[in-house]
């Protein structure tokens, strides 16, 4: 109840079976497009009879790559250099629309450092792609909050939204 106004809320999170696995053992897509440690999150309010949902996604980079563990805190990721990451990275965006419908994606990764290249393989991607179902928006986290400014994620929130309203 919030203001005297009762309503239901639920929060459900579904975890794919598909590539599931420990953080730093396992990376990024497989052939068939499926990402690592992919997490569908439903949240739903009902309200008077009215039902609203809102369904957010999240996962590893969709393409190809990996972060071996090793004795520093923070491996290195390694982007595969023998392989084609558009056909996994088509794949599953191509699964996301057919799903989900128009796609924000919210890259909170570091954009310096050796997380960069990262950020900037997977921009160059959705750029590449060119479907106007998919919109990127890159959000260094670690920089913009550090030292735990969460207020300046209202920068994110402004960025997102008009899409957010949509």
């Amino acid at each position: 109840s919030i203001n005297g106004k009762c309503f239901d809320w639920l929060l459900i999170s579904r975890r794919s079976c598909f590539r599931a696995g420990v953080r730093y053992y396992v990376r990024g897509i497989d052939s068939e497009g499926h990402a690592a440690n992919f997490v569908e999150t439903e949240q739903i309010v009902h309200y008077k009879g009215s039902k609203a949902s809102f369904v957010q996604t999240r996962g590893s980079i969709p393409f190809f790559w990996s972060q071996r563990p090793n004795l520093k805190y923070k491996p290195k990721p390694q982007i595969s250099k023998s392989v084609n990451h558009m056909d996994g990275f088509q794949r599953h965006f191509d699964s996301q629309i057919i799903s989900y419908g128009k796609q924000m994606i919210v890259n909170l990764v570091n954009q310096k450092g050796s997380e960069k290249p990262l950020e900037q393989t997977f921009s160059k991607m959705v750029n590449s792609m060119a479907n106007g179902m998919v919109r990127y928006v890159a959000f260094d986290f670690h920089k913009e909050c550090s030292r735990m400014r969460w207020d300046r994620l209202q920068i994110l929130m402004d960025q997102l939204a008009d899409q957010q309203d949509e």
